[in-house]
């Protein structure tokens, strides 16, 4: 028994150091492979001394590895900075930029410290996403002046506008080594998997090291100027900047290389944690820590002569996917380096300059995803996207995406500020009842197009104006108020439907706020199928049930999941088979509320050869115990435009049969019963007063009913007939006499 309870124990602590190290060992050697040239790059990219980047990815892999938030990701020096580290080493030196990312390690650690490592996250993806793409591209404009066997330039816009020249005048030895390591890097994933278990820069770098030593190749290589060891130490700060500017403006400078190091290299670690905390099962990141982690190991990097540190989502994938269990893995993979850096630093000299340049020209391609480009078209992002782009790659990083977020703060309040105002219609153009739909924020921003929309609703209309709105200022409700009084002053009737909590009443009287929509009613949300249907096929049950288990089953479970089996509905509701008729949602009742009962024209049959809806009243009644039978017709009624045109043959016909049980409801229709009467003043069809009609007949009928007479006389039980109107969606109650419309009910 004490053993069993050990074994317990031991599994709920989870392996052990030796079990996880038998996959972190593994993992390590993995990623070392990946980063190694991967550094070596970056530092060229950057204009930076190769030992740098060696530097960066041995504190970034031991120090962020060791004391970060996330078990599984990796960090050293990333192509995300690339291009701000090269624009600082150019202006500024590169021992100004060691003592700048101290300085921006120590604001990192700030952040993590104060609790706000999260609010780096507040950028939208697609400001993110197009920065990356920006110094992609600008990456490879500059690195394919190497790969032709020249030299990169200090602007994308003189990369751009040389490139011609450099194509012309290209180094073929240059250009066959750099054309290798891209060919491998392409190639690279349509190969087996076993063979893919081998990092693809690794064996492109070597494959075009040994390409170019054998064939005897004439390219530059690679130079480290002494050991590795020797470029470890303080940085030293000259008087001047290397382009003599006043101290003033190079203070100005350092100050904004601080903060864009520190946010970019702080939104790109916790950018890369949450897209690694995607690939694995294990423990989530802590966020807070992991920018302490990320700015100490900055802080120890620029004191070294390193480059800046963030987490690398390349070194991180290859991480997870290698098999890493715990953070051992990024530390082992920092002292890999550490130990080739020291021992072989002979073998990264034999390393041409055209290879890495190959390299950075696939890292700055994948930069530029073709997913993000889809994302932003589709979402109408890509305004944004391809905006923030040009301003990264043509001006600089800071400016860019300080664009790109004003471009998306812009559209932002375009959307929410425009709330749909729909003005049409009931009926032909030449109606006399309109409707207006306004949904979303009302805010004083909506009051151009508001007020137009109101002023093109004809004098003397009746108007039903439908608010779906969140948020409500004054000044709309003021606006609204001010037209309908006018609009009512000539003669006009107006009647306003308010369907949340947001009311133009509230908005006088105390300071607006946004409203939430409450528990959905009737339904879970839907949208027709005929708005997505194209071929004949495209719109099946079958997929608008796949619909229902994406976007509706979690939201009914929880109102039909309190039912817990029981049947208990408070009215029996008989109504047409008419598709456009939803039971639930015009009577504002929940899943388990009515017990519905269809058939063509919403009849009640008198004889015994039909017993479909006496079998629902007596259950529905005699057993669920409802307190309501209710009728429901509605205009443009196929069954009662089949029962008013004399010219079908309804003998021999199904329809025509079953219309028998109307048959009294057209006697009824061509006596003038009160209902047409009522129903004519207000203006509806022929068919649509016998629709009137045949709800107060089948009303009567009901009353009369065996199931029914007894607890309607004893006043257990009400029988009510309505009729719902498609063109204004509105229901109104049918009695024996007839419609109630008054006047005053509808205002």
């Amino acid at each position: 028994m004490n053993a069993s309870v050990t074994n317990v124990a031991a599994a709920a602590k989870g392996p052990s150091l030796l079990q996880n190290l038998r996959h972190d060992v593994p993992a390590s050697l993995v990623v070392f492979l990946v980063a190694l040239p991967l550094s070596l790059g970056i530092a060229i990219a950057s204009g930076a001394p190769l030992a740098a980047g060696l530097i960066a990815a041995v504190v970034g892999g031991i120090v962020a590895g060791a004391l970060g938030g996330s078990s599984v990701q990796v960090s050293g020096p990333a192509a995300g900075l690339t291009v701000v580290v090269a624009g600082l080493i150019d202006d500024l030196g590169f021992s100004m930029l060691c003592v700048m990312t101290v300085a921006a390690g120590a604001l990192q650690i700030g952040f993590g410290l104060s609790r706000m490592a999260r609010a780096a996250l507040a950028i939208a993806p697609v400001v993110v996403h197009a920065m990356l793409a920006g110094i992609g591209i600008t990456i490879m404009l500059q690195q394919i002046h190497v790969l032709l066997g020249g030299s990169s330039h200090s602007s994308a816009w003189q990369n751009l506008i040389a490139l011609p020249s450099g194509i012309l005048h290209h180094e073929l030895h240059e250009v066959i080594t750099g054309a290798t390591v891209i060919v491998i890097l392409l190639a690279w994933s349509r190969l087996p998997a076993k063979v893919r278990m081998v990092p693809a820069p690794l064996v492109a770098i070597v494959v075009a090291t040994t390409l170019a030593i054998a064939a005897g190749l004439d390219t530059d290589r690679i130079s480290l100027s002494g050991n590795f060891f020797d470029a470890l130490g303080l940085p030293h700060i000259g008087s001047a900047s290397p382009k003599g500017k006043p101290w003033i403006e190079e203070a100005n400078d350092i100050i904004v290389g601080v903060l864009t190091i520190a946010l970019i290299a702080s939104v790109e670690s916790l950018l890369c944690a949450v897209g690694v905390d995607k690939l694995h099962d294990g423990p989530r990141t802590n966020f807070d820590r992991e920018i302490i982690g990320q700015g100490t190991a900055n802080v120890m990097s620029g004191l070294l002569g390193g480059l800046p540190v963030t987490g690398v989502i390349v070194r991180s994938s290859a991480n997870v996917a290698a098999g890493a269990r715990t953070r051992m893995s990024a530390v082992l993979h920092g002292v890999w380096i550490l130990v080739f850096a020291s021992l072989f630093t002979n073998l990264v000299e034999l390393i041409p300059k055209a290879a890495l340049a190959g390299l950075l020209i696939v890292i700055g391609a994948q930069l530029v995803k073709l997913a993000h480009i889809q994302l932003a078209w589709r979402t109408g992002n890509f305004a944004i996207y391809a905006i923030t782009i040009v301003s990264v790659v043509f001006l600089n990083l800071l400016e860019g995406v300080a664009i790109g977020l004003a471009v998306a703060i812009v559209f932002l309040l375009v959307r929410v500020i425009r709330a749909p105002v729909v003005v049409q219609p009931v009926g032909d153009e030449q109606s006399t009842q309109w409707r207006i739909d306004i949904d979303g924020t009302l805010s004083f921003l909506l009051l151009p197009r508001l007020t137009k929309a109101l002023a093109s609703v004809p004098q003397g209309s009746e108007v039903t104006l439908n608010l779906n709105a969140d948020y409500i200022d004054d000044s709309v409700s003021e606006a609204i108020e001010d037209w309908k009084r006018a609009h009512e002053a000539r003669g006009g009737v107006v009647a306003i439907v308010e369907t949340t909590a947001a009311t133009l009443r509230e908005a006088h009287a105390h300071p607006p706020k946004r409203h939430f929509a409450s528990d959905p009613i009737g339904l879970v949300p839907w949208k027709s199928a005929r708005a997505r249907q194209v071929g004949a096929g495209d719109a099946s049950i079958l997929d608008r049930i796949d619909e229902y288990h994406r976007n509706g089953a979690a939201v009914l479970h929880h109102h039909i999941s309190g039912l817990k089996g029981s049947h208990d509905p408070y009215a029996l509701f008989l109504t047409c088979a008419d598709s456009r008729i939803l039971p639930n949602v015009i009577t504002a009742s929940g899943p388990g509320d009515l017990y519905t009962v269809r058939n063509f024209g919403n009849l009640v049959p008198t004889d015994i050869d039909d017993r479909s809806v006496d079998a629902a009243l007596e259950f529905a009644v005699g057993q669920l115990g409802v307190r309501s039978v209710v009728i429901c017709g509605h205009s443009q009624c196929a069954a009662m435009r089949v029962l008013i045109d004399d010219s079908i043959d309804r003998a021999n016909t199904s329809m025509g049969q079953w219309l028998e049980y109307a048959s009294e409801s057209l006697v009824a229709y061509h006596d003038h019963h009160p209902a047409r009467r009522s129903a004519e003043a207000v203006g509806y069809s022929e068919v649509d007063q016998l629709s009137v009609v045949n709800v107060a007949i089948q009303l009567e009928r009901l009353t009369r009913h065996r199931v029914v007479a007894d607890p309607v006389e004893s006043g257990d039980l009400q029988v009510v007939g309505i009729f719902f109107d498609i063109p204004t969606t509105r229901v109104y109650e049918v009695t024996p006499r007839g419609i109630v419309c008054a006047e005053e009910s509808v205002r």
